[in-house]
């Protein structure tokens, strides 16, 4: 007679075969399929084996696909990192795995302009959000203020009183107050049409609408023309502020119900934040849901928000909470960790260093201030005592982002390298959340080969570039003059050297 399996040994089979199946096949058994999953860091059904991002270079225009390395597996961040190997990258498509062919592209003009010279939004940097899965690195999409992705002819959405759900991953940790880093259901005329006109996962902490427990960031639902954490009153304190650096994010809506649903997407089951009655304010019940599809931006092209998206899908019919809770031990399964956001010759922390031009014509002059003006200026060995101050940085930790850093000045003592209007100035820290993202910079191997090339950590598009001997942080062939993409890569990377002073 074979042995009965002991209770420890069905209890690992069953997570094995949870595992092993993705988030849209939970879905489907659970009688509420997909019709829409997007993810840049793995496949969302186990045989999926297709594309799931689309990239584009900066130094030719050309484009290539990212897939899983095998069925239902994590994204292969090897391929994008060759294609993209010496030049920028963009993050241009993320595709549908459901089938329905709901892909995301950039948003286009709305009722709120993009930056973009046509009134679009950004897109991505593709190297913005490095994480592991399993080990495994990948890449999310980190949106800057500015950067949206949208479908408007959607197809088998849920419009009107239909229920849907919707979850996504996010970074619990990047966020700001701006309206609005959105992904779901929105007005499919990038305008905002009235009260009920849009279902989305909201992550932030704008106060404006409705707020949780706490000073946020929170999660909430767009619901068009409110930020809401539950139905009344406004506030709910049953809505936490999340500090877990992976986050699971879980709305969903049906004919006057609707819910919210939370928790630590690395460890832990869902919460439920709030279950109840559509909100009393005419237009929420019933709904009246256009279908769109939109990430990082309001229904409206609101793109002041910021925020990272690793997946998410949307189903038709209103999951049910234990299928959603099958979902999390999945997202659980997947192992999202952190991993290095830096690359090319290390620096370290307290040392003084000085940055010189590797641009032919310049090699002479190193990143200097003249009062709160970051420039480049001609130094030497025999420079002024002064001269070699203002050319001499010491190496900080992030003050945003702990993996990244910040430079202080060596004759001005609390101030730092921020940008501001796309400039690089020398400012005073002032303790705020802007001015230390503003400060905090991810130094990768140089990108003409020589030395580092210094991103912005909140704005991963932009690099420290000179031109005209001003310093800014420019974007490879973007709509500022000092965004040229002729000589690019030279401007961009900086031969570092122990500090003058």
């Amino acid at each position: 007679m074979s042995p009965r399996p002991s209770l420890f040994g069905l209890a690992l089979a069953a997570m094995s075969t949870l595992i092993a199946a993705g988030p849209c096949d939970l879905y489907s058994s659970g009688g509420t399929p997909c019709i829409a999953a997007h993810s840049t860091t793995r496949a969302l059904y186990n045989a999926f084996t297709g594309a799931l991002y689309q990239v584009k270079r900066g130094s030719d225009n050309t484009t290539t696909t990212i897939a899983p390395l095998s069925a239902g597996g994590v994204a292969n961040a090897a391929a994008q990192d060759s294609f993209c190997a010496s030049t920028t990258c963009l993050i241009t498509i993320i595709y549908d795995q459901s089938g329905h062919g709901n892909h995301l592209a950039q948003a286009p003009k709305g009722a709120f302009s993009g930056p973009e010279s046509n009134g679009a939004d950004n897109l991505a940097s593709a190297i913005g959000a490095p994480v592991t899965l399993n080990g495994q690195k990948a890449y999310g999409v980190f949106v800057s203020p500015g950067t949206g992705y949208r479908n408007n002819a959607a197809k088998d959405t849920a419009k009107g009183d239909v229920a849907e759900g919707m979850y996504a991953v996010l970074d619990g940790t990047h966020y700001n107050g701006g309206c609005c880093f959105d992904y779901g259901n929105a007005e499919t005329s990038s305008l905002d049409t009235g009260n009920g006109h849009m279902e989305a996962i909201y992550f932030g902490d704008n106060s404006g609408w409705g707020t949780g427990a706490g000073s946020g960031p929170w999660l909430m639902a767009d619901l068009e023309n409110g930020l809401f954490s539950g139905s009344d009153p406004k506030n709910n304190a049953a809505d936490p502020s999340i500090s877990s650096r992976f986050f699971t994010a879980v709305v969903k809506g049906g004919p006057n119900q609707w819910a919210l649903r939370g928790a630590n997407a690395a460890s832990g089951s869902l919460s439920t934040y709030y279950s109840g009655v559509r909100p009393k304010a005419s237009g929420y019940n019933p709904m009246s849901k256009e279908g769109a599809i939109i990430l990082g931006i309001g229904g409206d092209n609101s793109n002041g928000a910021q925020g990272t998206f690793y997946e998410g899908v949307m189903t038709t019919g209103y999951p049910s909470d234990a299928t959603d809770n099958l979902v999390q031990a999945n997202v659980v399964g997947a192992r999202y960790a952190t991993t290095s956001l830096t690359s090319g010759p290390a620096l370290a922390i307290g040392s003084s260093i000085s940055l010189r031009a590797t641009t032919a014509g310049y090699t002479t002059r190193y990143l200097a201030h003249t009062g709160a003006t970051v420039n480049t200026q001609i130094v030497s060995s025999s420079s002024s005592t002064g001269l070699k101050q203002q050319a001499s940085w010491t190496v900080r930790s992030g003050l945003a982002n702990s993996a990244c850093l910040s430079f202080e000045s060596k004759d001005t003592a609390g101030s730092y390298i921020r940008h501001y209007n796309w400039e690089l100035q020398l400012n005073a820290n002032d303790g705020s959340k802007q001015f230390h993202e503003d400060a905090t910079f991810c130094p990768q191997a140089g990108l003409n080969g020589q030395g580092s090339s210094i991103r912005a950590w909140s704005f991963p598009t932009r690099f420290f570039r000179h031109y005209n001997n001003v310093t800014y942080t420019g974007s490879n062939g973007g709509v500022h003059f000092y965004d040229a993409a002729t000589s690019f890569n030279n401007d961009v990377s900086w031969a570092i050297s122990t500090g003058f002073a």
